[in-house]
C-alpha cells in the first residue's frame, strides 16, 4: 500500500529516546505533549475543543489548532456513521491533504495513526501514538508496550494499550508538518 497506508505492522521499540535527532522529532514532540494535553476531555461527537469535548477527529482537529492556528479545512458536519455511508477514502484522503504519509512501520510516538475495523471498511478511527509510559500513572502506563492517545463513544480522551489486534486494524500512519 502507499501514501502512508500499510498492513498494520509496527516496529518494536518505538519510544524516542532523549537526544536522538529524528526526522520532525520536534513537531512529533510538539504533537505529542498537545494530544497528552487533551487527554480527560469528555468525548463529544464533532467536538474538538480541550477541555469542553471532542471526537476523535476533534482530537487531531484541536491538536492542529494548537500548533498551527487555524485549521486548513472545514470537515463539515458528519454523522456518527458516516464511513458506514462512506464511499472511497474520506479520513485517509484528508490526513493525505495535511499530514506527511508515512509507513506504519515507520510511525513513532506523535505521529497520527487510522484505523479500519474490518478488511473492505473505511477507516474510521484516528489517533496519536503515545510512549509506553504515558506519563499520567494509570495501571500499565509503565512496562513500554506501545499506546495511543485517542476519543471514544462513551469515554473522555485517554492512552491506552496498543495491543496486537488494535496494530493489526492499522489502516495508515501520517506525521504532522514541520
Amino acid at each position: 500500500m502507499s501514501g502512508g497506508e500499510a498492513d498494520g505492522a509496527l516496529p518494536g521499540g518505538n519510544a524516542v529516546q532523549d537526544g536522538e535527532c529524528q526526522d520532525g522529532d520536534a513537531v512529533r514532540r510538539r504533537v505529542l505533549a498537545a494530544a497528552r494535553g487533551f487527554i480527560g476531555t469528555p468525548y463529544r461527537h464533532q467536538g474538538s475543543r480541550k477541555g469542553i469535548g471532542c471526537d476523535c477527529l476533534g482530537l487531531i482537529r484541536g491538536i492542529w489548532r494548537e500548533l498551527y492556528g487555524e485549521e486548513p479545512e472545514d470537515p463539515g458536519p458528519y454523522t456518527p456513521d458516516w464511513a458506514e455511508r462512506s464511499v472511497g477514502e474520506p479520513l485517509i484522503e484528508a490526513a493525505r491533504r495535511h499530514l506527511r504519509p508515512i509507513a506504519v512501520g515507520n510511525a513513532l510516538p506523535g505521529d497520527v495513526v487510522l484505523f479500519r475495523w474490518r478488511t473492505g471498511m473505511t477507516a474510521k478511527h484516528c489517533g496519536v501514538l503515545d510512549t509506553g509510559d504515558a506519563g499520567d500513572g494509570s495501571e500499565g502506563s509503565r512496562g513500554g508496550g506501545m499506546r495511543f492517545i485517542h476519543a471514544y463513544e462513551g469515554s473522555a480522551v485517554l492512552s491506552s494499550p496498543m495491543p496486537s489486534a488494535w496494530v493489526r486494524r492499522i489502516a495508515a500512519a501520517f506525521r504532522f508538518p514541520e
